[in-house]
């Protein structure tokens, strides 16, 4: 057995000083994409002050959780689960509205958002589910139930207007297929995806054509095989209603901004004068910075508010204004360092609890990475999320080191844990 008490000597000290470093590299990039010259470095309008100051409590989450014994994670992931799915609801009678979402709790000055908090309560209500021994995620009722629990708050999220928030939860795919889930549905979900993407940039009754044809010469080809030719029928058929309702969805059940954002990820002629401006700025900030960058405060467009929203959605584009591209590469290297870190915790865990939790813990990560960087460069639709450890805000800094730290706290212990 291992002294919980020496706990504090089994803690990743690496991961620990990854994140660190992640937190002052975005308080720097906070600063800078919100100095104002006009007000002094106290003044409590500054949002690098504000940024401080969920600094400040972040740390006191990281002691709390790190002082806590890790079976509390698995006997009350249920509970915390419930209680996030409390406040997902109470938002639509007790929130406060921002940019037309009413995804909000309004403390004094302060705001939080709970459907941040749904990824660290899901990761952990998933693990629960995953771990137990008679799971078997190859029966449907199982895995229909393991998706319910990953979906039930994404679509609360969604019927706040926050349509970012709750593409999220996507990410939780990855963890189910790491622990069984068969590729077959993995690549059910790419062919979905695909004919969503064709649809969108192909007029529709060519993209059905191309669909007919294609399928009429597989048919032929397996003309001896009668099960074979009903099953591609049958595929054929889902997919050219699939395309009329991508397109019905798409103009009818979109938002007018959702819809620019996904033109113009596309490359498709908007008609709103500048839809594409913020991505449009940003690739502009960005290229501007060149190799080595125009210094700390530098940044032109930075310091002039080119980019909407440059503190949270977009301030990826500050590190390529000021830092350039050696400061970019450096970051996303710290990011994938810590990402391989968290997957190297995941294999190594002795519960099951913890390795899928673990794995939770990455996916999330890595999908608000790649989505956030992504869509500042123009190659994924601006969705509004934001950059882990990086973008001003109390309620994604909570959440993103909570998810962490739990799991920090049970790398720790898990030499206490019996095979």
């Amino acid at each position: 057995m291992v002294d919980r008490r020496k706990t504090t000597n089994n803690l990743d000290w690496s991961v620990i000083l990854l994140y660190a470093v992640l937190v002052c590299i975005g308080w720097l990039v906070v600063y800078a994409s919100s100095y104002d010259e006009t007000r002094t470095f106290f003044d409590s309008r500054n949002l690098y002050i504000r940024q401080l100051i969920w600094i400040a409590t972040s740390v006191i989450l990281i002691i709390f959780i790190l002082a806590l014994d890790n079976k509390i994670f698995t006997s009350l992931a249920y509970f915390v689960y419930g209680l996030v799915i409390l406040l997902l609801i109470g938002v639509f009678f007790f929130g406060h509205e921002v940019n037309g979402n009413k995804n909000w709790f309004e403390i004094g000055t302060f705001q939080i958002q709970p459907s941040e908090f749904a990824k660290f309560s899901v990761a952990l209500a998933l693990a629960k589910v995953m771990d137990n021994p008679v799971f078997n995620i190859k029966k449907n009722t199982h895995r229909f139930f393991a998706l319910a629990v990953i979906f039930f708050p994404a679509a609360l999220i969604l019927l706040q207007g926050d349509t970012g928030s709750a593409l999220v939860f996507l990410a939780f795919f990855l963890v189910m297929y790491r622990f069984g889930l068969p590729g077959e549905i993995l690549l059910f979900g790419l062919g979905i995806l695909t004919l969503s993407v064709l649809s969108l940039i192909m007029n529709k009754y060519a993209l059905v054509i191309a669909l007919v044809v294609l399928g009429s010469a597989f048919i032929y080809i397996i003309r001896r095989n009668r099960q074979a030719i009903i099953i591609v029928s049958v595929i054929l058929v889902a997919s050219v209603g699939y395309v009329f309702a991508t397109d019905y969805a798409f103009n009818n059940l979109l938002k007018e901004h959702q819809r620019e954002r996904i033109d113009v990820m596309l490359g498709k002629e908007v008609h709103k004068k500048d839809a594409d401006y913020n991505v449009r700025q940003s690739k502009i900030a960005i290229g501007s910075g060149g190799f080595l960058g125009k210094g700390p405060l530098q940044g032109t467009l930075t310091k002039y508010n080119f980019v909407p929203e440059q503190h949270t959605d977009f301030i990826f584009c500050t590190i390529g204004e000021e830092y350039g591209f050696w400061g970019t590469t450096l970051f996303i290297l710290l990011f994938l360092a810590l990402l391989f870190l968290i997957l190297n915790m995941a294999e190594r865990q002795r519960s099951r609890f913890s390795r899928i939790y673990a794995y939770g813990v990455a996916s999330v990560l890595f999908f608000h990475f790649m989505i956030n960087v992504g869509m500042t460069i123009g190659l994924a639709p601006v969705i509004g999320i934001p950059l882990p450890f990086i973008s001003y805000g109390g309620s994604s800094l909570w959440s993103f080191t909570i998810l962490l730290f739990i799991l920090v706290k049970l790398d720790a212990d898990r030499l206490a844990v019996l095979r």
